[in-house]
């Protein structure tokens, strides 16, 4: 049996961060973790994506042969990125204060965890596993499923490039997996089922990466209600028309979001309430049950990487009773498509209800120095502030353009310390950068 301050399930990057912020706070960890260290995110979701649309960036203006070999090495490379970082992990961990045990853990009681053979007795326990791929109940994609129908899971472990690809779902995974195959070449058809790509993105923003992705190939169907896969053949309604539609294609990548796991932890038997969403906890992220906490996907709260590592570290802070100032009503976001698109704060959508007398102020890259230079011209800075006033706070900043989630996590720290517009206008920035382009919003 091993008694141990602080149990974190999952090793993602709320699970293993977590850890290494609560040793360096002097509590002892055990660290349960049943697939490899690094969770979805390292070995299945955020690095090989990026690595990948890094590698097509630079193949997008080849031929097909070369960019079926560019893909093949692109997941070479992609593998090697992550075998590495792998590693980098596994080292971190291997500080004394970390018991791992790579095996599933189960509850037996609020106080008892066992993971694999061993049973461990912790003080805290912070539940950290993560989600999983959702696949929609639908025919043809839910067991058993059309051969030709693939999760994002599938498509970042095979090495064949598909001649064309439909991706069901315009969301993050969806954009940024039908960006990556476009540009290895691939003809790629997106079926969304609301009226807009993106729906937690400013409205604007999202028009104008719809309508650039438009223009380098990518075909949308919005407002178009997915019925059936049957073989390679995706059956739709068209809501607007009132039509049956269909598209045939060699891959049929499901990317229709991702659901909490929490599977074979077996919570009742802790007392641990969940629901589809998640587990529930409180702002804190205390769960049902006191000392047990939920943070990152598996609570469905802000479904992010960092978000999953800020709340751990806020968890730890409450169990050995410090304060803290992480703003989790400020959560900077990023999409990987070309061009990036980044935001943090409210959209314009949600800020009218709550400032009717509010602004927004725009730059643009096209008359940017640097954009110039680099060939980075199709782009969109957007700041919102709460009043008409020169001392008006910014409560938003959406982006669209090369370098978007590095202007907006400036913006992100502004927010954070109620920065007004006028403030901003004084910040001096380097010439010449991408940045200035928020000068100019701000002088809007």
């Amino acid at each position: 049996m091993i008694e141990t301050d602080l149990m974190i399930i999952g090793s993602g990057p709320g699970g293993y961060e977590t850890a290494l912020y609560a040793v360096n706070k002097g509590l002892k960890v055990v660290l349960a973790e049943e697939r490899e260290v690094g969770g979805t995110c390292l070995n299945r979701g955020c690095i090989p994506t990026k690595s990948l649309l890094h590698d097509a960036t630079k193949a997008a203006s080849g031929n097909t042969e070369l960019q079926a070999e560019a893909f093949k090495r692109a997941m070479e490379r992609k593998e090697q990125v992550v075998a590495g970082l792998r590693q980098g992990i596994s080292t971190l961990l291997s500080n004394p204060a970390i018991t791992l045990l790579q095996e599933h853990a189960t509850f037996v009681d609020a106080k008892t965890v066992t993971v694999g053979e061993e049973i461990v007795k912790p003080q805290h326990v912070i539940i950290a596993t993560g989600s999983k791929v959702k696949m929609p109940p639908l025919p043809g994609i839910k067991e058993p499923r059309s051969p030709y129908v693939f999760t994002s899971d599938d498509l970042l472990s095979s090495p064949i490039l598909p001649p064309n690809v439909c991706v069901i779902g315009a969301g993050v995974i969806g954009l940024e997996m039908a960006t990556m195959f476009r540009d290895f070449g691939c003809k790629v058809d997106v079926v969304e089922f609301l009226s807009e790509c993106l729906p937690t993105v400013d409205g604007e923003i999202a028009r104008r990466l719809r309508k650039t992705l438009e223009k380098s190939g990518i075909k949308f169907h919005l407002a178009c209600q997915v019925c059936e896969v049957n073989g390679n053949e995706v059956i739709y309604l068209n809501t607007k028309k009132k039509t049956e539609e269909h598209i045939v294609s060699d891959c049929i990548l499901v990317a229709t979001g991702r659901a909490p796991q929490v599977e074979g932890l077996e919570l009742e038997t802790a007392g641990i309430q969940y629901n589809g969403h998640g587990i529930l906890v409180d702002d804190d992220f205390t769960t049902t049950v006191p000392d047990i906490y939920a943070i990152g996907d598996v609570n469905g709260r802000q479904m992010l990487a960092h978000a999953a590592t800020a709340q751990g570290r806020h968890a730890v802070n409450r169990i050995l009773g410090l304060e803290d100032r992480i703003r989790f009503d400020i959560m900077p976001a990023a999409v990987f498509t070309r061009p990036e698109v980044a935001s943090v704060g409210l959209t314009e959508e949600l800020v009218r209800s709550q400032f009717p007398d509010y602004t927004t102020h725009k730059g643009f890259y096209r008359s940017n120095g640097k954009a110039q230079a680099i060939e980075a011209t199709e782009g969109l800075v957007k700041i919102i502030c709460d009043g008409k006033q020169p001392d008006s706070k910014i409560v938003g900043c959406h982006v669209m353009g090369a370098n978007a989630a590095a202007i907006v996590q400036e913006v992100a720290a502004l927010i954070n310390f109620d920065v007004t517009l006028e403030q901003l206008r004084d910040i001096i920035h380097i010439h010449p950068t991408l940045n200035e382009v928020l000068l100019q919003a701000a002088s809007d």
